[in-house]
């Protein structure tokens, strides 16, 4: 058999790295700084290679550094995933995870049999409720929101890029016809969901409408229920082109053929410390490996 490196070397490694601050790994370990140091030299003697340049207290990871995590990692999770498997004695691991109703709906709930037959001793408990982000850390472990930037104390990433579309019923669609003619515009009713406050703006700069106001404004903190207002005729949705491709409402049809880039992602957030964590490491794998 092979002899096996130091494991609480490799450890302390992959924290350094992950955590992107040799303070914050020697702070999750329980370390010292200098006890710290002498695991990743413990490393870098086994290894043969320098993993890390050092300035003072300062960590910065090299190029062989960097190479040598993207070929370890993968296998220390497997390895973790395995000794999960078949450990009888280890409870259940549970999330509180902040979602958006429909990104839930949409892009989450149709895979969650492939994270469950993956990581069967994964629970989530789902929080659908206001200021998700603002909750992370606290009653969260992590959240997916739509915004624009998320806080740069968070450990964030990004999911999507997407277009933001005018959306109607069919039949208003048909209606206002092909080109934008800003009297039949300012006598509709436009749909904005409470956290894209800036879609409409972004939208009517693109057709150069800037001068626009509708008879009114109505606004909703459901992506679902704009949707379905949208398709009862209520009014003209600001939404991603992707809500609607994934919402598939023969009803719905895009006002105008333009594609304007939004100025909101959805984005997985959680502190960069928690992401350590077990539950919160398996599932951020996981949403970026499938893609969502």
């Amino acid at each position: 058999m092979r002899r096996l490196p130091p494991l609480r070397a490799l450890e302390a490694f992959i924290r350094v790295v992950r955590l992107g601050s040799a303070r914050s790994a020697a702070s999750e370990l329980g370390l010292s700084p200098s006890a710290l140091s002498r695991r990743i030299s413990n490393l870098e003697n086994f290894t043969g290679r320098k993993l890390f340049s050092r300035s003072g207290q300062t960590m910065k990871l090299t190029e062989e550094g960097r190479q040598f995590y993207d070929a370890v990692a993968p296998h220390l999770e497997s390895l973790a995933a395995a000794v999960e498997a078949q450990s009888e004695n280890l409870q259940l691991l549970r999330l509180r995870l902040g979602v958006m109703p429909l990104f839930g709906t949409q892009r989450l709930f149709p895979r969650l049999n492939e994270l469950r037959r993956a990581h069967p001793r994964l629970h989530l408990d789902i929080d659908t409720g206001p200021h998700l982000i603002d909750r992370v850390g606290d009653t969260l472990d992590a959240a997916i929101g739509l915004m624009a930037q998320p806080d740069k104390s968070l450990y964030s990433v990004q999911l999507d890029h997407n277009t933001v579309h005018a959306i109607a019923n069919k039949e208003l669609v048909e209606q206002l016809g092909d080109k934008p003619d800003i009297a039949a515009l300012e006598k509709q009713t436009f749909l904005l969901h409470t956290d894209m406050p800036l879609s409409f703006d972004a939208w009517k700069a693109a057709l150069g409408l800037e001068k626009l106001q509708p008879a009114a404004i109505d606004h909703y903190d459901s992506g679902q229920l704009i949707l379905e207002a949208a398709a009862q005729g209520m009014g003209i949705a600001m939404m991603h082109d992707d809500h609607m491709a994934r919402n598939n409402d023969p009803r719905l049809a895009k006002l105008f053929d333009v594609e304007v880039q939004s100025p909101y992602s959805y984005w997985f957030v959680c502190r960069p410390a928690d992401l350590e964590a077990r539950p919160v490491r398996i599932f951020h794998d996981w949403l970026v490996q499938a893609g969502l």
